[in-house]
């Protein structure tokens, strides 16, 4: 890994040169960069620094038509084609919801933002590209051949910054927050856990009581967790597959969480990834990376909410898949028999 710190623009242009073929992503930890600094090495040349915040981008985001979102972090890229649909502004949490595309933004960590264009095998690829204060990925949109270019080209000009300068000022990377257990509320966490009546009010209970979403579950024991195998994924998208059966899942980052809901077609591992590949939902995940995986049951008004949960070895949480309801239809009962029979923690030892 290079000394990114020390790179002039004028340095990284000419390194993506050399290395024509080699996605933002992977050049940029090749150097010791953020994927920011790649671009923004790039300004005015092919890539437009255009505001960040999602209030004004995401009311712009239908008219593009269909697009490919896409959310990632160190373990797992999520991607979704449709068309954005209403949205939801916050100051701490905002949401886009549409029957593909379906987001959880938390616009504080929306902190730069890039329109880029490109040609590649003779076609113009444009994308629209956010990153947090650290210069690492939040959302991408890229456009499709369906896409409305011209909407691209009126978006960037509406939110085009006046500074257009091809070097960016970053925040150090925020470590990975590890598991905060606290032994001695074990008995006062059970007990409020079994008063829980919605599963948004997890979170809340847990920071009140000086831990995290990891540490609770190391010290919450049955019948709140299970711990599984870190291996039991694989397992469980083939389960999934072989009934046909609609579920959720969440990857996300701490600027953005998108979701998948429905059923799933075709897992197809290749190398250290776990892939699935649908029309219209992609998921690539590190399997290697899967240092935990919990089993997790909380109490809300419509009857337990089920989930299984993956965290890498810092704790980082990499993705998490529920059941789901689908009109009057409950599938939560087939997934929650799914769930029941994953390999415990005790079958990887």
């Amino acid at each position: 890994m290079g000394d990114g710190k020390a790179m002039s623009p004028e340095q990284i242009r000419s390194m993506r040169q050399e290395k024509s073929t080699a996605r933002s992503r992977d050049l940029a930890d090749r150097l010791g960069l953020a994927e920011a600094a790649i671009l923004a090495a790039e300004a005015g040349r092919g890539v437009t620094r255009i505001a960040a915040h999602p209030d004004a981008l995401m009311q712009a985001m239908p008219g593009l038509g269909e697009v490919m979102a896409l959310t990632r972090n160190d373990s797992a890229v999520i991607e979704k084609v449709g068309t954005y649909g209403d949205y939801t502004p916050g100051d701490h949490a905002a949401m886009v919801l549409s029957p593909a595309i379906d987001l959880r933004i938390f616009p504080r960590h929306w902190v730069h933002g890039f329109a880029v264009e490109e040609q590649k095998g003779g076609k113009a690829r444009r994308s629209i590209q956010i990153f947090d204060a650290a210069g690492d990925a939040v959302h991408k949109i890229h456009l499709r051949d369906a896409s409305d270019a011209g909407a691209w080209q009126d978006l960037v000009a509406a939110l085009r910054l006046e500074d257009q300068s091809d070097s960016l000022v970053l925040d150090p990377r925020s470590p990975v927050e590890p598991a905060l257990i606290r032994p001695e509320a074990e008995a006062t966490l059970r007990a409020q856990w079994d008063r829980l009546t919605d599963t948004h009010q997890f979170l809340q209970m847990v920071r009140k009581l000086k831990m995290n979403r990891l540490g609770a579950y190391r010290i919450a024991g049955a019948p709140h967790v299970r711990p599984l195998a870190p291996f039991c994924l694989r397992g469980l998208l083939n389960a999934l597959v072989d009934e046909a059966l609609p579920f959720m899942m969440f990857v996300g980052n701490r600027g953005c969480i998108e979701i998948h809901s429905g059923p799933i077609e075709t897992v197809k591992p290749t190398g250290p990834w776990l892939n699935i590949l649908d029309p219209g939902f992609n998921l690539h995940l590190r399997a290697d990376h899967v240092a935990e995986v919990w089993a997790v049951t909380k109490p809300t008004r419509r009857g337990p909410a089920i989930s299984v949960e993956a965290f890498d070895a810092d704790g980082m949480l990499i993705l998490q898949a529920f059941g789901m309801r689908v009109g009057d239809v409950d599938h939560t009962g087939p997934w929650g028999e799914i769930v029941a029979t994953l390999p415990g923690l005790e079958v990887a030892a």
